[in-house]
């Protein structure tokens, strides 16, 4: 192409043989035309940023377009999380109780701070008097099964016997014989474990597995009787 057919994109005038030219994305400039919109200053180390059709300064872009941080207060260049009434670069969005990072895994407003889903539902638990579920951390409406130390929602197990869906009052065999310690399917519905003949505290209503009171027509826990066995 003729230099004769060539015109700096900004002024509009031709250029001089032997002259050096800027191409940007096929446009062509003379070097002193090819400035900021805002400031008329030649770009740092060639560095722009467009917006509408327009070239600026790192700088200027910010001042005028980029926004800032709701925690760190510095502008956002690139993927901004707008959240909380606010703009954030993704690392600076985190639950403000245990720290983690927001951007993708979503967050839940509460009391006017953004928390994760696990913090929220352990607030929630507190305020509620309620309890978490040990397995998926979700709040447990009403009462929990109790299997080995930690509470849960009844739906996570079925019965080690029939199959069928627990709830609260399953009954949690420790010792079954056959089986280690730590087997895993030691959890039973109410009519399964009663067909195994292990007696049921009438305090605690928990299976009565080690040493055993019997008294007024019940068996009880030596523990919660506070009865010294002979």
């Amino acid at each position: 192409m003729s230099l004769d057919n060539m015109f700096c994109t900004r002024c509009g005038d031709g250029f001089e043989p032997n002259e050096k030219i800027v191409n940007s994305n096929g446009e062509l400039w003379h070097t002193n035309c090819f400035v900021c919109a805002q400031c008329f200053r030649v770009f740092p180390e060639g560095i722009f940023y467009e917006f509408e059709g327009r070239k600026y300064c790192e700088r200027d872009f910010q001042v005028l377009f980029a926004p800032c941080c709701g925690k760190c207060g510095e502008f956002v260049i690139g993927r901004v999380i707008k959240a909380m009434n606010a703009n954030w670069h993704p690392a600076c969005f985190r639950c403000e109780e245990c720290n983690v990072e927001l951007a993708d895994a979503g967050f839940i407003k509460n009391g006017g701070r953004a928390l994760c889903h696990t913090c929220n539902a352990r607030i929630k638990a507190d305020g509620l008097l309620n309890y978490m579920c040990h397995k998926c951390h979700g709040v447990i409406d009403g009462e929990p099964l109790r299997y080995r130390g930690e509470v849960y929602h009844g739906y996570h197990f079925t019965c080690a016997t029939c199959g069928v869906e627990l709830d609260h009052t399953a009954r949690e065999v420790k010792h079954r014989p056959g089986y280690a310690a730590n087997d895993v399917n030691n959890l039973f519905c109410l009519r399964c474990h009663d067909k195994m003949g292990i007696p049921i505290c009438g305090a605690c209503r928990r299976p009565i597995e080690e040493r055993i009171v019997t008294a007024l027509g019940k068996h009880w826990h030596v523990e919660v009787c506070n009865i010294k066995a002979i």
